[in-house]
């Protein structure tokens, strides 16, 4: 990364980041192009899992080329230009969190595991549960389990991405919290707060 700033290096930052996010980016390689397609995703078994269909572009691409990279972002507050007290665009940008990662991508057959891959994704997605665990002794899942393809991403490497000023001085970093604070938001309550953090 080139900011160093901007980098942690902070597995379990990193992990908690991509269990707070909702959806996420794979890319694939199709021929020369890369291929983008976002999905649901949880973090499992020291990767991270996603299911899809047994049939169709993304089974295809990756059976041809199981390498892959993935990313995820959480969006903090848009900050404007206007906030460093200028007419000149130039200041304006996004804080953000994001991680990235890369590595190959296996296929898991094994029904016990697929259960357990999916019930990962049911407790990230619906943690209020309210639905019986899927188990491939219970005939509502057998063949649902069955005809589902799961997906492993099993990264080689990993980065987390920060952004939130700390490029800044303390004085200005200051200054756009009380902005943020005036401005009052959800989010922008949410940035002050992960801002104050960095000071």
């Amino acid at each position: 990364m080139r900011r160093n700033e901007f980098e942690v290096n902070d597995k379990q930052a990193s992990i908690a980041l991509l269990n707070e996010c909702d959806y996420g980016t794979l890319c694939l390689l199709d021929k020369t192009v890369p291929y983008g397609v976002p999905l649901n995703f949880a973090c499992w078994e020291e990767g991270i899992v996603f299911h899809g269909a047994k049939e169709g572009k993304k089974m295809e691409l990756i059976a041809r080329n199981n390498a892959a990279s993935f990313n995820a972002v959480s969006c903090y507050s848009y900050i404007p230009s206007y906030f460093s007290h200028t007419s000149a665009a130039c200041p304006a940008t996004q804080f953000f969190a994001s991680v990235s990662m890369g590595g190959e991508i296996v296929i898991i057959d094994n029904a016990e595991q697929k259960a357990s891959a999916l019930n990962a994704l049911m407790q990230k997605l619906q943690p209020e549960k309210r639905y019986e665990t899927i188990d491939v002794q219970n005939p509502i899942y057998t063949k649902m389990v069955e005809k589902t393809a799961i997906f492993k991403l099993e990264p080689t490497w990993m980065t987390m991405k920060l952004k939130l000023g700390q490029q800044l001085s303390k004085e200005k970093k200051e200054d756009f919290i009380a902005q943020l604070e005036e401005r009052g938001t959800p989010l922008d309550r949410i940035t002050a707060q992960a801002m104050r953090a960095t000071l």
